[in-house]
């Protein structure tokens, strides 16, 4: 059976990517590997053996199209309504939280937050599935 480890994305700018990921989420370098023409950077905590790996192409200075295959990140917390207010003290701009239902039971309760370079993660309540 396969073991899901990391996810990768392409970032322009390492230093606030990393910035970002560190407040938003608790997301430390767990390793960082620097190559002649792109850098890894691993990120990770405690909550999880699974990391975020970014890739930093170097001399790019456009920025990532991100197409429309692109869907999101999603990260599980145990109080979403703090987790809101934390993140949007620190200028990050999570948008609104939403309640998911179908036929009158609550699914989900989550919100949508951007990395710098537009990628977006999801921030669920943990419960049900979403642990």
């Amino acid at each position: 059976m396969a073991k899901a480890i990391h996810s990768m994305i392409r970032v322009l700018d390492e230093a606030r990517s990393v910035d970002f990921y560190n407040k938003a989420f608790g997301l430390d370098v767990a390793e960082r590997l620097d190559f002649e023409s792109f850098t890894l950077i691993y990120l990770s905590n405690t909550e999880t053996g699974f990391e975020l790996e970014l890739t930093v192409n170097k001399g790019r200075e456009e920025p990532y199209q991100l197409g429309d295959g692109y869907g999101h990140l999603a990260v599980s917390v145990v109080d979403l309504d703090s987790e809101h207010d934390r993140l949007g003290a620190l200028g990050l701009n999570p948008k609104n939280i939403v309640e998911f239902n179908r036929d009158g039971t609550l699914l989900a309760r989550f919100f949508f937050i951007e990395d710098p370079d537009g990628y977006k993660i999801e921030v669920l309540q943990r419960g049900g599935r979403f642990k």
